[in-house]
């Protein structure tokens, strides 16, 4: 039995490694609780730490686990109908990501992730500052749009939430059922990807879930922080700190 609870050499890591991953697991739980547009850095630390497209798929299983408490917790508030028209689009982002990203070196797959996240990064910092003067559209073809992207940067790297943001705000989603209804949202297109990196990428595994498993309870840490920080912290400033240390890690993430 304790053969079978034993992670492979990749996955044994030195103790501020640990530290990284811990810490990864609980910004999940805090972006999944309501605070939005941090868990870029989770993808950030974790890639450093496993690779680009080996992170990918342990996030994913994290990210499903945050998904399922966030629904529960935020599930009275969904709209529907705008799930109607992301979704589908969405889903074909994921099928086309999975194709472009399957058989790409590890280099250039963790160089284009550095890219992508860098690239979100700079959008968000953008939109947060000019957020009161942007009139987003919000015609099908925006949807289709915001979807298609959405769906190819979740598959790549886990980045799809940027985009979905920009979408709800489009949309003019009050707070409640901005939450409730991209926690719908992103449950189903996390448990979309699921055979993709299962079968396809080959990126989830029992090892895979082990290490999982010693992570998962700060996902939950980060879950309760997270409920108790929406309620008391300024969320600009964190937000922003948080991406300037994305951004670093995304150098490092291109450099290494």
């Amino acid at each position: 039995m304790s053969n079978f609870f034993e992670l492979p050499v990749q996955y044994q890591l030195e103790w501020w490694q640990w530290a990284m991953a811990f810490f990864a697991a609980f910004v999940v739980g805090i972006s999944k609780s309501g605070i939005k547009g941090i868990s870029v850095i989770t993808v950030t630390l974790l890639a450093i730490l496993f690779g680009g497209k080996a992170s990918t798929g342990i996030i994913l299983l994290m990210f499903c686990v945050g998904d399922i408490f966030a629904v529960i917790y935020y599930n009275r508030y969904t709209q529907w109908k705008f799930l109607y028209k992301l979704l589908p689009w969405m889903f074909i982002g994921v099928i086309i990501g999975n194709y472009v990203g399957k058989d790409l070196p590890e280099q250039t797959f963790k160089r284009g992730m550095a890219i992508i996240i860098l690239g979100v990064v700079l959008m968000m910092f953008w939109w947060d500052r000019n957020k009161d003067r942007i009139k987003v559209p919000d015609n099908w073809w925006f949807a289709g749009i915001m979807g298609l992207i959405a769906g190819f940067t979740t598959m790549i790297g886990n980045l799809a939430g940027p985009f979905a943001n920009i979408f709800f705000l489009a949309m003019r989603l009050p707070k409640n059922e901005f939450i409730g209804t991209a926690a719908w949202l992103f449950l189903l297109l996390n448990l979309f990807k699921l055979p993709f990196h299962i079968f396809s990428w080959k990126t989830i595994t029992l090892d895979t879930f082990l290490l999982d498993l010693r992570l998962l309870p700060f996902v939950f840490l980060g879950l309760v922080a997270g409920v108790a920080m929406v309620k008391v912290i300024k969320e600009q400033q964190y937000r922003q700190m948080i991406l300037i240390l994305t951004a670093i890690g995304a150098f490092l993430i291109f450099l290494r």
